[in-house]
Parts: C-alpha cells; structure tokens; sequence
C-alpha cells in the first residue's frame, strides 16, 4: 500500500464551514495523502472561513456553489470541467434543516421545512452527480457523510433521520446507475461531532454523552477517524467496495442502547 494513495487524484470536498466540519477533517486526509482538492463555499460569509483555512495549505481552487441551485451546480462543473478536466473524488458533506423544523415534534413539521430537509440534505446528492457525472472516470469515487438517525428514532433528530434515510437510499440506487462507468458511490455513517451543524439539533450534547456511555469503545468519535475512513473510501483501497454504509460511531449502532 503506497503511503500517498491519492498522489495524482483530484476532486471536490462540499461542505466545509470551519476547521470543525467533518469535511475538513477529511479534506486534511486528502491532502496529507496527495489529493489535489478544490472546495466549494456558500455565499461570501463561509467564504472568508474557507479562505483562511486553506492559507497554508495547497489548496487553490474555491469555487461558490449553493447545492439547492441548479444553476449554481452547472457553474460548478462548468468551471471544474475548465480548471481540472476530470474529477476523481466527491465529497459531499451537506445537510441542513430549519430551526423550526428540527424544534417541533415530528408530526408537526411544517411542509416547506421537511421539504428543504429533503431538498439539501438528500437530492443535492442526486445533483452533483446529475450535473457533475460528465467528469466522472472509471475509479472515481463519490462519498457521502450520514448518521444512525437514519435507521432509529434519535433524540431531536427528526426529520433528518428522515433525510439520512433518503440519502442512504440515494446511495444504493446510484452506486448501480453509476457502477457501469466504473464509478463507486458510498456513505460515511459518523458518530456525533462537535460540529457547527451538529449543535442546531436539540439534545446534541446528551448525545455524545450517550455514545461515550454505550459505544463499545466507551468514547466518542474524532474527526481524525472520520478523515482516515473517508480516505479509504476515496481512494483505490477500497476499489471493490459500493453502495455501502461504512460506520464509524464507535459500534455504537451494534447495541441496543
């Protein structure tokens, strides 16, 4: 196994928002292993953020990119297509519901806020590989980032365990679309992190206290752990692996908890 399996692949990472996105733990990954990796931001205000990180790294290429937007999605393409021709990994790191949503008990949930949900959270995936699938090689690999809250009732999850669950389904149904070209699709299932987006969901903080309390390694995931097993997944180690959901909680959803 060559210590920089991605020397010589490029691609995309979606959802950076701060050094504590999961993406960017995963983009670090990339880079340490010898990825050429552009990211995208969205609107001007995560765009200083994203700036600064990248400041002392390799990274020179930012693109704008609202993934509700299909305009915003051809543009990105477009501009990709220009700048590095082909890609070989996608992440896509994206979710979001409104406050409103996610506050309510889930029979409440208002039509246009399950619908965003939806919309960000699970089709936006189906887009970048709608828009972006002309740049797509035999080998390149598409992740994406879940959690259990898909599969069982979480506290204050709501309706993005419903969202997670379209988009794990998403997965399976476009590992087969795409597997003829040689294109793998797969999902990271991460236990809680810190995250900025992870504190707008209602009971986060009892969450990791419960992982940490029944995980069979009795503590929660670090972002590092993510990067690497995102790796594995982006990279030709795992060339006979798709439509898979690879967890990285812990073991937290082999238990009964």
């Amino acid at each position: 196994m060559t210590a920089r399996p991605m020397e010589g692949k490029k691609g995309i990472v979606l959802g950076v928002a701060n050094r504590h996105s999961i993406a960017w733990a995963i983009t670090e990954a990339l880079l340490e292993a010898g990825a050429e990796v552009a990211l995208t931001y969205e609107g001007e205000r995560v765009a200083d953020r994203v700036r600064k990180l990248t400041e002392d790294t390799p990274i020179r290429r930012l693109y704008p990119c609202d993934v509700s937007r299909d305009d915003d999605l051809r543009a990105l393409f477009d501009q990709v297509e220009k700048d590095m021709g082909t890609v070989d990994f996608i992440v896509h790191s994206v979710a979001y519901a409104p406050r409103e949503a996610l506050a309510v008990p889930f029979h409440q949930i208002p039509r246009e806020g399950f619908q965003m949900a939806l919309d960000i959270s699970a089709y936006s995936l189906i887009a970048l590989c709608r828009f972006g699938s002309r740049l797509f090689q035999p080998g390149t690999s598409i992740l994406t980032l879940t959690y259990h809250g898909s599969q069982q009732v979480m506290p204050g999850y709501g309706v993005m365990g419903v969202a997670k669950a379209a988009l794990e389904a998403a997965v399976r149904y476009l590992a087969v679309d795409l597997g003829g070209q040689g294109v793998r699709v797969n999902g990271l299932s991460a236990g809680p992190i810190n995250t900025l987006a992870a504190r707008g969901v209602p009971g986060f903080t009892d969450s990791l206290r419960l992982y940490r309390e029944r995980s069979p390694l009795q503590k929660n995931t670090e972002p590092e752990e993510l990067g690497q097993a995102a790796l594995f997944l982006l990279s030709p180690m795992s060339r006979g692996i798709t439509g898979e959901i690879l967890y990285v909680d812990g073991g937290f959803h082999i238990t009964g908890a």
